[in-house]
């Protein structure tokens, strides 16, 4: 089956993939030696009446919910568009931040919208790749061809914006998905061009059966290892070990950086992080971990952070909280599935590696000696995984996306409703075995085909949407009154209270 590369990038109205709509599509196809396939694509999506966008994702990507309305489709079109003419087999999806951001949004708007929430990234021959930690493992192994950048206080970041007008590629609009989206083709291409072996090594590292091959526990030997959650001094990347499973199939990995001796403060190191956070004499240390969309207990307070930082999700690295300033994880779970980006250790020995990130055998040995002569740590931390609270159940269908599985004969019912005409939907009352599944495919008629509700559905979705825009309301306009006085962008600010008096009437 032909493979292609489809770039693509999204702006969207907040940051949490539950709650959150997407707003803007745009991407561009290319062949595997990044050829434009075709015209780029730049779509809006109608923004729904029962969401308050973040204000400051707005003042961003300047889209009001009014443009929407104005020039985009309706959720449930857009998703047809996309799974027929854009995610198509042999397609390989590729983002900057895409996985643990873009994806997240793709997923919950199929699941929404009654499509297979993960075909689309899998099935006949389709994958996913992310460059942001492409970018990362470059610019720690492989930095030679390709200026770097770093921002007003001398510190490496990795904006993908900041990359391209170093670079020479021209980026017109920061936060414009497609203008993002140009620029990011340029980028891998700057890469494959300058280093062409990591590129293709890493490429291929997209395989989950791959990544395993390397990091395991039949096998366990130290590898290296690049992740936003590890420190930027360090260019992001460090040497790892693998240190215990997770109940999903994941790894829990250790870093080498540090000796666990060092980190003893005289109650055990999995005690102090589960309760809060450990201070160790060597520096402020973390255990944390992720979890598909959600914020786990392993995550540390979150940090303060300015708007423009709180909605860049290229450099946040994560969709859950951020750890504060000077803290960074010993542990953290590296999930197979989401290409992450890893090497043997013998990629340090070329090239100075050693030096670029701040390491060398001989202190990656002593520490791992230390690890290895405290069998009990591991098997605290794979205790401590394992006793990981469940998380309560989602507050409505739409954020219950991870909740459980369907079960063939809801999968059947489920397929059936995209292809419907809204005559049919109006008639069509399917038995489902999923307590999720009857309010859902009421909102859905409700967002997408308003006329085919009954009188009684009716009455339902309006007590729905106003709860929603009630919960909604107060971190809206606090947001709105905070932005009105220190904000240039008048029109933006007032397109948004309109739209809260416009969508609230009624409540």
């Amino acid at each position: 089956m032909p493979q292609s590369f489809f770039f693509y990038d999204l702006e969207t109205s907040g940051l949490d993939p539950r709650l959150d709509r997407i707003m803007q599509f745009a991407g561009q196809r290319t062949d595997l030696d990044l050829n434009p396939i075709g015209d780029p694509l730049n779509l809006l999506i109608k923004l729904a009446d029962d969401t308050l966008p973040s204000p400051q994702a707005i003042l961003v990507t300047g889209i009001t919910p009014q443009k929407t309305l104005e020039e985009g489709l309706q959720e449930a079109e857009f998703c047809k568009y996309i799974v027929q003419d854009i995610f198509t087999p042999g397609t390989i999806a590729v983002g900057y931040n895409s996985i643990r951001f873009d994806d997240e949004f793709v997923r919950h708007l199929l699941w929404r919208n009654f499509y297979d929430p993960y075909q689309w990234q899998w099935k006949d021959g389709r994958s996913r790749w992310d460059l942001l930690d492409v970018v990362r493992l470059t610019r720690a192994l492989r930095p030679e061809g390709i200026k770097w950048p770093s921002d007003g206080d001398g510190k490496a970041t990795n904006r993908l914006e900041l990359i391209a007008k170093l670079n020479g590629i021209t980026h017109t609009s920061a936060h414009d998905a497609l203008s993002d989206v140009n620029a990011l083709v340029d980028v891998a291409n700057l890469i494959k061009t300058k280093q062409p072996k990591l590129f293709d090594y890493l490429f291929a590292m997209r395989d989950k059966k791959v990544v395993q091959k390397l990091v395991n526990l039949e096998n366990p030997s130290p590898f290296v290892y690049a992740s936003g959650r590890y420190d930027s001094q360090f260019n992001k990347t460090t040497v790892a070990f693998p240190l215990a499973t997770t109940k999903n199939g994941n790894i829990l990995v250790y870093d080498l950086r540090y000796n666990l001796e060092d980190l003893s403060t005289g109650k055990s190191i999995l005690e102090e992080a589960f309760s809060k956070h450990l201070t160790s004499p060597v520096k402020n240390i973390a255990i944390t971990g992720e979890s598909e969309g959600r914020v786990t207990k392993w995550d540390p307070p979150e940090a303060n952070q300015n708007d423009r930082d709180v909605f860049d999700k290229r450099e946040q690295g994560s969709i859950s909280k951020k750890l504060p300033p000077g803290f960074f994880p010993i542990i953290k779970e590296l999930k197979y599935n989401r290409c992450p980006a890893v090497a043997p250790l013998s990629v340090l020995d070329q090239a100075d590696g050693w030096h670029k990130i701040q390491l060398d055998k001989a202190i990656v040995e002593r520490n791992l000696q230390s690890l290895l002569k405290n069998p009990t740590f591991a098997e605290q931390t794979r205790t401590a995984e394992e006793e990981k609270p469940e998380f309560p159940p989602a507050l409505d269908p739409e954020s219950a996306l991870y909740d459980g599985f369907l079960d063939n004969a809801d999968r059947v019912r489920c397929s059936a409703i995209p292809s419907m005409k809204p005559n049919k939907l109006a008639d069509f009352h399917p038995e489902f075995a999923d307590p999720r599944l009857p309010d859902l495919f009421m909102h859905y008629k409700a967002r997408n085909f308003p006329s085919t509700l009954s009188a009684k559905e009716q009455k339902a979705w309006e007590t729905y949407r106003a709860k929603r825009l009630k919960n909604q309301a107060p971190a809206f306009i606090a947001a709105l009154k905070e932005l009105a006085t220190a904000s240039q962008h008048t029109f933006l600010i007032e397109e948004l209270y309109l739209w809260h008096q416009a969508i609230a009437t009624t409540n």
